[in-house]
């Protein structure tokens, strides 16, 4: 054996446990998002992964960090099991009653149109306009109808993504902003659950296309993820908005499946938290970020 060989085996055996963390500090896609992530002046979490390429984008992943309505997706993901499991099915109807109205404060369409409730919807029809639209009572009327909070991050758990936590209903938020803090999640562990719905997912086919279609035809994050991607990427994304130009808990989030120019899917989660930088300047943020890893995805 040459010397040569010998040394690369003695670098493999001494350095594995210090490697990838110099890796990731000295990478300049990191140092990139680092210097991106201090125009918020708040606290910022970013996850990436592209299976089969090393990416070291990673920032704070593992922090606990307010969701918004980001967490719509993962509860959209529960209601469809439900229906994968006859509990549900999207053909049924569910009633919106009075009681789960919500501030006029907080973003509802279904509301708007029904000011006093009373309406009978589709679970197909809640489903999209709670993913697409962001509508907080579509989103509470198909988290009541699965068991509650507790029920829907028992199934994220039965996934093994431990790191999403929902707690409290939109309308209890929007009645309480000390619960804003409670539905929490780690930006790896969103990351995870993009992958999951990259494939295998654990939705049949069709549901899962369902899904990423609701998810691609939002438009909450055109400014944000998208912003500064070429024209026409697709992107299966959700957003998660709380506040925008407080002096604390202002939340501007995106997630979501990136449609790669080789069609490969690249998912992201970019959280921002406790920000004093502008609205504008946050979303600017994540635009920036998404374009980073991109650029380094593609090479």
């Amino acid at each position: 054996m040459s010397a040569c060989r010998c040394f690369s085996i003695v670098l493999l055996v001494v350095l594995p446990l210090t490697l990838p963390a110099q890796t990731r500090t000295q990478s300049p896609l990191h140092s990139e998002i680092v210097r991106i992530a201090a125009q918020a002046h708040g606290r910022v979490a970013v996850s990436c992964a592209l299976p089969g390429k090393a990416l070291y984008c990673s920032l704070d992943p593992s922090e606990l960090l307010p969701m918004m309505s980001v967490y719509k997706l993962p509860i959209a993901v529960a209601v469809l099991h439900n229906v994968e499991i006859g509990r549900l099915s999207l053909s049924q109807t569910l009633h919106f009653v009075p009681s789960a109205l919500i501030a006029p404060t907080g973003y509802s369409p279904l509301r708007d149109q029904h000011p006093h409730g009373a309406v009978d919807e589709t679970v197909e029809d809640l489903l999209r306009r709670s993913i697409a639209d962001s509508d907080n009572v579509a989103s509470d009327v198909l988290l009541r109808a699965i068991g509650g909070p507790s029920a829907a991050e028992q199934y994220m758990g039965s996934l093994v993504l431990y790191g999403i936590h929902i707690r409290d209903y939109e309308g209890d938020q929007d009645r309480n902003l000390q619960l804003l803090s409670r539905n929490v999640a780690t930006a790896r562990a969103l990351v995870g659950l993009l992958l999951r719905l990259a494939g295998p997912s654990p939705l049949t086919p069709a549901h899962t296309r369902l899904l990423l279609g609701w998810m691609a035809a939002s438009h909450t994050g055109d400014q944000r993820l998208g912003a500064l991607l070429p024209p026409g990427t697709v992107i299966a994304g959700k957003t998660g908005t709380a506040g925008q130009d407080r002096t604390t808990m202002n939340v501007t989030n995106d997630v979501g499946l990136i449609t790669l120019p080789n069609s490969r899917r690249l998912a992201i989660a970019v959280l921002i938290t406790d920000s004093t930088a502008p609205y504008a300047v946050r979303q600017r943020v994540i635009a920036e970020i998404a374009r980073a890893i991109c650029t380094a995805a593609v090479k």
